[in-house]
């Protein structure tokens, strides 16, 4: 977000509050009711009444300035609004990032979240030599593994990447300089594939394909020297979603079909189930709808066979409310709009208060149908789109970041209705864009 100066409005409440004797909901109302007796027609709320106490947001649009002007016979200036914005130094996109990667990682350790990522010395003899890996070794990397998919869920992947390469290099000094048995040494290069795969996930959640690419290739060669077909699918599987988000279906299909192939042998049909999510989303990209409907039967008739022992722990996010999610997308891509915004919808009420990334995610993407199906219903949209403010800054994700970009870029159209151009100044102001 961008940095800039945030002063509260304390005059508009201060007439709001002692003058008007008015809820910030109840203030919105009157206003709605005032441009009705001027012919305006608005959506105030009060989160957008809000918005300007708090400063967020420093004038008004123009319909809105004439509303309270007539309403409360002040100006702009008497009611505590800037009508100019003090110039603001240049600031480099690199430097922004750095100063947000910085307080995010901050933030991250100080909840403790990181703490497990910063994992134990390499151990050595007091020659100097490399010392012992054991098990507990191996356990640190799975639990921080657990970690990473424990904070991501909740708060995207901002403030953990840098700590889980840190992680991830720990991992492999231990794989390359320490001394351990064969058996060991094979849970150990599991271990740290899975770990791998967990950095890559986050690489990919924060708008770098390159390098969630390589991490997932790294993890496909350490799942096949330990001997590991649940790595290796897991590794099949990422790489599909990766080949899908990057505009490549046929490669998403054969990557998911070749994470299906080695899954069999594994024993769970969950896993396999997601496994046909991911292939029904290559051919839906390639606009193969046919195709698409089998996957997406196959794969809901493996999810009804239920859970199983064999079920690893990174699979605990697929739950009824992802599998309906994952095939909104398909339906979306398909241009299946309808379809893709009720099953957005469901994947949103059916992951209930867990997994915020994902119900943001999917929450922009009801926005989106609605905003662009044949019959649009920009109302709709502009209540989900809101809804998906509501997420930030807890969850900092790229992908959400972007969602909500195509969110903006989608209900620029309907621009004219009241509740959209509201959440339009919204979302500039949030986000620091003109």
């Amino acid at each position: 977000m961008a940095d800039r100066p945030k002063t509260p409005n304390a005059q508009l409440r201060a007439v709001r509050e002692d003058e008007l004797q008015r809820s910030r909901q109840e203030f919105a109302k009157l206003i709605v009711e005032t441009g009705e007796e001027m012919g305006e027609t608005v959506a105030c709320t009060a989160r957008l009444v809000a918005a300007w106490e708090d400063g967020d947001v420093q004038l008004p649009r123009a319909v809105y300035r004439r509303i309270l002007t007539r309403l409360t016979g002040r100006t702009m200036q008497e009611l505590g609004f800037r009508l100019s914005a003090p110039a603001r130094p240049a600031v480099s996109a690199a430097a922004t990032n750095r100063r947000e990667e910085e307080l995010n990682r901050r933030g991250f350790m100080a909840d403790s979240a990181g703490a497990i990522l910063s994992l134990i010395p390499l151990p050595s003899s007091r020659d100097g030599s490399p010392g012992r890996v054991g098990a507990v070794n191996v356990r640190t990397v799975h639990k921080a593994v657990a970690k990473i998919y424990a904070h991501d869920h909740d708060h995207g992947s901002a403030a953990m990447r840098r700590d889980a390469s840190d992680a991830l290099h720990t991992a492999y000094s231990w794989l390359q300089e320490g001394t351990y048995t064969e058996k060991t040494g094979k849970r150990l290069r599991s271990a740290t594939g899975h770990l791998s795969i967990a950095a890559g996930w986050l690489s990919y959640d924060s708008g770098r394909p390159a390098d969630a690419r390589s991490l997932y290739n790294e993890a496909l060669a350490a799942a096949r020297i330990a001997d590991d077909p649940g790595l290796e699918a897991h590794a099949f599987g990422c790489l599909s979603l990766l080949a899908k988000a990057s505009g490549r279906p046929r490669e998403a299909i054969s990557a998911a079909q070749g994470a299906q192939s080695v899954a069999r042998r594994y024993g769970s049909p969950r896993m396999l189930s997601l496994f046909a999510m991911r292939e029904a989303g290559g051919w839906a990209l390639l606009g193969d709808a046919s195709a698409t409907d089998r996957a997406i039967i196959h794969a809901h008739q493996l999810y009804a066979k239920g859970p199983r022992e064999a079920d690893p722990e990174w699979l605990e996010f697929y739950n009824p409310g992802e599998l309906a999610g994952l095939e909104a997308l398909a339906r979306a891509d398909l241009e299946q709009h309808e379809r893709a915004a009720a099953g957005a919808e469901q994947a949103v009420l059916l992951h209930g208060d867990q997994f915020a990334r994902n119900r943001a995610l999917y929450t922009a993407d009801v926005a989106i149908q609605h905003a662009i199906r044949e019959r649009p219903e920009p109302e709709a949209a502009a209540e989900a789109a809101g809804r998906v403010l509501a997420y930030l800054p807890e969850v900092r994700s790229d992908r959400l970041l972007q969602q909500l970009h195509n969110v903006s870029s989608a209900l620029q159209r309907h621009a004219s209705v009241p509740a959209v151009a509201d959440w339009l100044e919204e979302y500039r102001t949030i986000a620091g864009v003109s």
